[in-house]
């Protein structure tokens, strides 16, 4: 990069512009380098505890269970840590591995995924899994669902034959837990639609049924109710939308007559996205409302996952989604006591707060943090990764700038 900058410089010199022109050109992609380089090292540094040791077999043996009822949640905690973070991690392991210093260590991550799968699913291993007993597994086998539908070449067409059988014998386990008449029949979604494109036997009436109840459910300008009725929290970002676009379009792959839904999802979610974007406070702070607060910045997965669609509304750029991004993550991540001395995620929004988090919430609900970093799914030479830092829409607004007028989407 440093030299292609050079270049650059040198040609801009020789065609007689001024030195000072020249050198914020080269440096004008300076923070996009930066950011990206921040955010790979933070993405690796929240995943190393958890896929070194299952890597291992030993994820069990050494990750600490922090929840109000240790013992209640230990039997589901590992499989929740796993699929959350595979999930947020598949876009930029379906890269794929190449001789840059970035591909080499994807590579590192994709060997050890792989290894990981293998683990976590094999009956006879220490680590194996729970897909079906008690109800919190149908929530993860849906988010490990989710990390093979974003990463199909790098992580499942890895797998061996028997890993990949032991993966939709796990899967397939899950279907004896009845979800809730809310957010979670999308987890029941996710795993058929995970059926239909690796093993054809997706359950074509589960995923109908989420879709159209939650299409039920709309309560206008972008947003779902979770249920019938209308959360002020962050499950449209945290698992309704993004949910609803991968079941969707791996569904309209196989059959075309479900691609008018999936567009009138998509054109829904551009908006909550644009909402969520207004949200970042010029400090890379947002409001505190609703349930699960502890999976901190995860409350952006569908912001990034739109950017990493390339279907942002016009008005907002994608280095200013970027930027804003960054500063959240970056906030959160240096505070105090977000890591135990060994790097385990703790439970808490800014730092270690343990009473913010819910009965429901342990050590490893809170690696739905990972959802946040999707855009890294766009390669160093994308339009995102390009150019210096903008301001998102809060920024422009309390510094006196011009911004556009927000307006209902319907």
């Amino acid at each position: 990069m440093k030299i292609l900058q050079q270049i650059a410089v040198i040609m801009l010199l020789i065609l007689g512009w001024q030195p000072l022109q020249a050198h914020a050109l080269a440096d004008s992609s300076a923070d996009a380098v930066r950011e990206r380089q921040y955010l790979i090292q933070t993405l690796t540094r929240i995943a190393d505890p958890v896929l070194n040791a299952l890597s291992k077999n030993e994820l069990k043996k050494l990750m600490p269970v922090e929840a109000k009822t240790p013992d209640h949640n230990r039997m589901s905690t590992h499989l929740e840590a796993f699929g959350r973070l595979l999930s947020g991690m598949a876009p930029w392991l379906e890269l794929g591995p190449d001789q840059t210093m970035e591909g080499k260590l994807r590579k590192k991550y994709i060997d050890l995924a792989v290894i990981c799968l293998h683990n976590a699913t094999d009956p006879a291993a220490p680590d194996f899994m729970n897909f079906n007993q008690g109800r919190q597994p149908v929530v993860d086998a849906a988010f490990l669902s989710q990390a093979l539908l974003r990463a199909p070449h790098q992580l499942w067409d890895r797998l061996d034959n028997k890993t990949k059988s032991n993966v939709i014998t796990a899967l397939k386990s899950s279907r004896i837990i009845t979800p809730s008449y809310s957010n979670w029949l999308l987890f029941s979604a996710t795993i058929e639609a995970a059926l239909m494109r690796f093993d054809q036997s997706g359950d074509r009436m589960r995923m109908d049924y989420a879709i159209k109840s939650h299409l039920l459910w709309y309560k206008g300008d972008g947003a779902y109710g979770d249920g019938p009725n209308f959360h002020w929290d962050y499950y449209n970002s945290f698992v309704i939308q993004p949910m609803l676009l991968e079941v969707l379009q791996t569904w309209a792959a196989q059959d075309k007559t479900q691609q008018e839904t999936y567009d009138l999802i998509l054109s829904r979610s551009k908006r909550y996205a644009a909402v969520q974007e207004r949200l970042i406070s010029p400090e890379g702070t947002y409001p505190p409302i609703g349930r699960s607060l502890s999976y901190r910045f995860g409350v952006f997965q569908l912001l990034s996952k739109i950017a990493l669609m390339h279907a942002l509304d016009k008005e907002i750029k994608p280095q200013q989604v970027r930027a804003a991004l960054y500063t959240v993550i970056k906030k959160q991540v240096e505070a105090p006591g977000t890591f135990d001395k060994k790097g385990w995620l703790q439970i808490g929004i800014y730092g270690h707060q343990p009473d913010i988090g819910e009965a429901y919430i342990s050590t490893g609900s809170l690696y739905l943090c990972s959802e946040a970093f999707l855009i890294l799914g766009l390669p160093s030479t994308d339009l995102l990764w390009q150019g210096a830092d903008m301001d998102w829409t809060a920024k422009k607004i309390w510094k006196g700038l011009e911004v556009p007028i927000d307006h209902a989407d319907d």
